[in-house]
């Protein structure tokens, strides 16, 4: 049995049936530049909590799977990110048996949450499958199809290849259902042409879905494609040709694997002049609220019954 250590604000949550929102740390860690980050993962937690659910960031700390942060290990986080490795599902074994610290990746943050028995989880955007022919998919799409948790993201990262990402949740049986869109969010902006099967307008008719999808049926993970607020979407030419000129210059670098979204995220933060940075933010912390809506609804759907 995983031995998971919880802050007291999420353990006196669990006790209560209180709703919770996990929240990944390689956004804080890796994903944005110091002190933005630190910024970022206060406010998502503030965000939650505004909202009546209770926040859990989640990371390893020395050794051990830490089910929230005290405000010291968040600022230590964000300060010495490089400090902790980026942990996908499959690398908790090797960080927890060595006594390591790492920021866990949608997988990973997804992986420790459903053990925690928390279903609801908000981040950025997932991982997904990278454009070319490198056969590059990130673990995040394996892990979401058997992990019993909803993710609200501003769908995949924008880096990625997604009608080719679309397809594999679909290939791999994971419910995609867009809130309040038709179309699959391309993160930093809304719209991408690609149609979804799914749409709900509201956090009960989702949370009625996901009860149906989990105790009735014993299905797997849940991506619900949130689209970034609309005044902080960034300009649809603009950001694709910062994204081609990233991938170009992490291809003639030879950048590949873990380090090519962390690098190109960077490189597009350069590019756009911080406005990719800005987007990020404001995506991240409307998930966070969407994320505490459901959260709520879920536990109101299990007081009910």
């Amino acid at each position: 049995m995983l031995d998971l250590t919880y802050a007291p604000e999420v353990a006196e949550a669990r006790a209560a049936g209180a709703p919770i929102v996990a929240l990944e740390s390689t956004l804080v860690a890796h994903g944005l530049p110091w002190p933005d980050n630190l910024a970022v993962g206060r406010e998502l937690e503030a965000t939650v909590r505004r909202a009546g659910a209770v926040p859990a960031t989640i990371a390893v700390v020395d050794g051990k799977p830490c089910i929230g942060l005290d405000p010291a290990i968040l600022e230590r986080l964000a300060k010495d990110g490089r400090a902790f490795a980026k942990a996908g599902a499959t690398d908790l074994a090797v960080h927890l048996a060595r006594g390591g610290s790492a920021a866990t990746t949608v997988s990973a943050t997804a992986a420790i949450a459903a053990r925690a028995g928390i279903r609801v989880f908000a981040t950025g955007g997932i991982g997904g499958v990278h454009r070319g022919d490198a056969g590059d998919v990130s673990h995040d799409l394996v892990a979401l199809a058997r992990t019993k948790i909803a993710v609200v993201s501003a769908g995949a990262k924008a880096i990625l290849d997604l009608p080719r990402t679309l397809e594999t949740l679909e290939t791999l049986g994971v419910l995609v259902i867009g809130y309040r869109t038709s179309e699959l969010p391309a993160f930093y902006t809304r719209t991408s042409g690609l149609r979804l099967e799914h749409r709900v307008d509201t956090a009960l008719e989702l949370a009625a879905i996901l009860s149906r999808h989990w105790d009735d049926l014993d299905g797997g993970g849940v991506l619900v494609c949130n689209p970034i607020p609309e005044d902080a979407a960034l300009d649809t030419g603009l950001i694709d040709g910062a994204i081609a000129q990233a991938l170009s210059e992490a291809q003639a670098a030879g950048i590949v694997g873990k380090s090519l979204t962390p690098h190109l995220l960077a490189r597009l933060a350069e590019v756009t002049r911080g406005e990719s940075i800005r987007a990020n933010r404001a995506l991240a912390i409307d998930n966070a609220r969407v994320a505490a809506e459901l959260a709520l609804s879920l536990a109101a759907a299990v007081s009910a019954r």
